[in-house]
């Protein structure tokens, strides 16, 4: 007989099955069953508004789980609910419970359940989740406008490159190898240009840009290469910015929120480096976190810090003081997504106008190359 058991180690599987009174004839490790999330983010976010608005009403979470379960289309939506509710009722507890389920549901969502629950500020907290994934989902748009808008430009002067290259410029080429006339100099560059097969040329281009995204991909498979991919974006100038303030923005909304449900300055630090989706952060913050546990103060623990400016410390220092730490954080977030959003727009403003005006000066000197040498015969004839 064939089946698969939990444990944490071969050794406890081995031990479980001997007490089962089986003999073990091979023991591997299983591969674990890939994990969709059932719903994205907007309809996670209009999940998370309706569970508010049910706990707000005074429906216990248990009753507010199955009530919207019931409405959802969606099976496993519908099902993995009902699972929760049901371990809920059944007195596990709540992080345990969202735990085993952490690939369902975004970074912190356990344990802003766990503190509403406890603190009897559910609803609160859950308006705040809404709203600390709206600003994630705000800073990662502007990272990927501040890409995506350039690399449409750079396509569509691939696409008119090409067809002038391969289209317009060889025409002219057999029109003056017959009138066998002296060509200028531009003329003859932009010709030599054309000898150059252009499909290779891209097809070389392409392989590179795959190549390098291949790349990419494997340095993301580990934290180090995530870590130097990171280094190499913020180098990026302008698009460095973008990214670097978008990532302190979901840094001090997630600290915020998880100062709200009770976590110490340390812990929200190390949670909140977690849920920002950096790697750099999040070695930073573990550093951090081991400093303020010895006792040293939020200054002191963060003047090494690479990342982190030194105002965003001073900042927080300075709201612990006055008893307005999440306020404080929560002005933070707004100031560095206005930052990022700021950046964004002059790298929209500078490189896509530089973008065009580069493509417009290639076109315009491959036809005045092409027309030059019609120009001279015609000076020359008059």
């Amino acid at each position: 007989m064939t089946g698969t058991l939990e444990a944490a180690s071969h050794e406890q599987a081995g031990s479980l099955l001997e007490e089962m009174k089986l003999k073990v004839n091979s023991l591997t490790q299983a591969k674990p069953a890939k994990v969709r999330t059932p719903i994205g983010r907007n309809e996670f976010i209009l999940f998370n508004q309706q569970l508010a608005s049910l706990t707000k009403a005074g429906l216990p979470l248990e009753k507010g789980l199955r009530e919207l379960a019931a409405d959802i289309s969606s099976r496993s939506m519908r099902r993995l609910l009902n699972d929760i509710a049901t371990e809920l009722e059944k007195g596990i507890p709540i992080e345990q419970v969202f735990e085993k389920r952490k690939k369902h549901f975004p970074p912190l969502y356990g344990r802003i359940l766990k503190a509403g629950v406890e603190t009897g500020r559910l609803s609160e907290m859950l308006i705040s989740m809404n709203r600390h994934l709206e600003m994630a989902g705000q800073t990662r748009r502007i990272v990927i406008e501040a890409i995506s808008y350039p690399v449409v430009v750079l396509c569509l002067a691939v696409v008119i490159l090409t067809g002038i290259f391969t289209l317009v410029i060889p025409n002219f080429r057999e029109i003056y190898s017959d009138w066998g006339i002296h060509l200028p100099a531009l003329t003859r560059f932009f010709l030599t240009l054309t000898s150059i097969h252009i499909t290779h040329f891209w097809v070389t281009v392409a392989v590179l840009v795959v190549g390098t995204v291949l790349m990419w991909k494997v340095l993301s498979g580990f934290p180090a290469g995530r870590v130097f991919e990171e280094r190499l974006i913020i180098r990026i100038p302008i698009l460095g910015r973008v990214y670097h303030n978008s990532i302190l923005s979901r840094l001090a909304d997630a600290t915020a929120l998880l100062i709200g449900a009770g976590c110490d300055v340390g812990q929200a630090l190390s949670l909140g480096a977690d849920a920002s989706g950096s790697d750099r952060l999040k070695r930073e913050c573990k550093i951090l976190t081991e400093q303020i546990e010895k006792g040293a103060n939020l200054m002191e623990a963060g003047q090494f810090s690479g990342v982190i400016p030194r105002m965003f410390f001073y900042s927080m220092q300075l709201g612990a003081q006055r008893n307005e730490l999440q306020d404080n954080l929560y002005s933070l977030s707004e100031m560095y997504a206005q930052q990022a959003r700021g950046s964004q727009a002059k790298l929209s403003a500078a490189l896509m106008p530089a973008l065009i005006i580069t493509l417009g000066i290639i076109i315009a000197l491959a036809i005045l190359a092409m027309f030059l040498p019609m120009v001279s015969m015609l000076v020359t004839l008059s």
